[in-house]
């Protein structure tokens, strides 16, 4: 199968919230942004030459709005199916997040505020249930879908076989996305030392780069290092009783 090549589709700003489009036979787009921008993924799209009617799946990495917001508009826009992991059904079902939201720090703390965090957006229902790793080959891209739970329940990473690992918010930049090549925490976590640990599982593939749902691509050597003093940091809070997760049932 021919090289799959991942191209960044700008959702807000430069890099602060990024959607991909993935090219090999037949092209994918991962992730959908904010509600309201299917209209622009999709003219993005165009822009490089892509048929947006000829795309085969769009994946959804998880049950954030600024990943889902405009999930339902680019099904039509495109007539893709929708993938998304079966532990992110409620959010995708309802169109709204699971709350309160978990904050990893003071950005996460002032973002929560935010009114259109909390918002409504059309909800829909996936095409293709992900459960487990599934390939891609039958969607035209050698790639693979790679569950990574953490910052949600059913939080997903797309893996090439280049190894390019599309990782959505498994990890950022500093400063949602504005401080660029620097690893951090996204906003939020659901599970933090969950998420951890599907970083290094992650990185135990030996990625060739990520590409986040915020910033620009990391480059693994250096997000290795952050992972090292991030477990020392969580090792810490874990043994203070002051990580707060989700449970189960979706409360926090």
């Amino acid at each position: 199968m021919s090289r799959t090549k991942v191209v960044p589709i700008p959702v807000m700003g430069r890099h602060n919230i990024n959607a991909y489009l993935l090219l090999g036979r037949r092209p994918v787009i991962v992730d959908a942004g904010t509600p309201g921008s299917g209209r622009r993924i999709h003219d993005q799209v165009a822009a490089h030459g892509v048929d947006p009617t000829d795309v085969s799946l769009i994946i959804v990495t998880h049950g954030h709005i600024d990943h889902f917001g405009s999930a339902a508009e680019l099904h039509r826009l495109t007539g893709a199916p929708i993938a998304g992991h079966v532990a992110d059904l409620g959010p995708f079902r309802t169109g709204r997040v699971r709350e309160p939201y978990l904050s990893t720090g003071s950005m996460g703390h002032l973002m929560a505020k935010n009114k259109d965090l909390h918002m409504q957006v059309e909800p829909f229902e996936p095409d293709v249930l992900v459960t487990g790793e599934t390939d891609l080959e039958d969607f035209g891209i050698a790639a693979r879908i790679m569950p990574t739970p953490g910052h949600t329940a059913g939080s997903i990473s797309v893996l090439t076989d280049q190894g390019d690992l599309v990782a959505g918010d498994l990890i950022a930049n500093s400063f949602f996305g504005l401080v660029r090549g620097r690893p951090a925490n996204p906003p939020f976590h659901d599970d933090p030392l969950l998420n951890l640990a599907s970083l290094h599982k992650m990185l135990d593939l030996n990625p060739a780069r990520l590409h986040v749902g915020h910033g620009t691509p990391l480059a693994p050597g250096r997000v290795r290092r952050w992972a090292s003093r991030e477990h020392q940091r969580l090792s810490r809070l874990q043994a203070a009783g002051r990580i707060r997760t989700r449970a189960a049932d979706g409360k926090a």
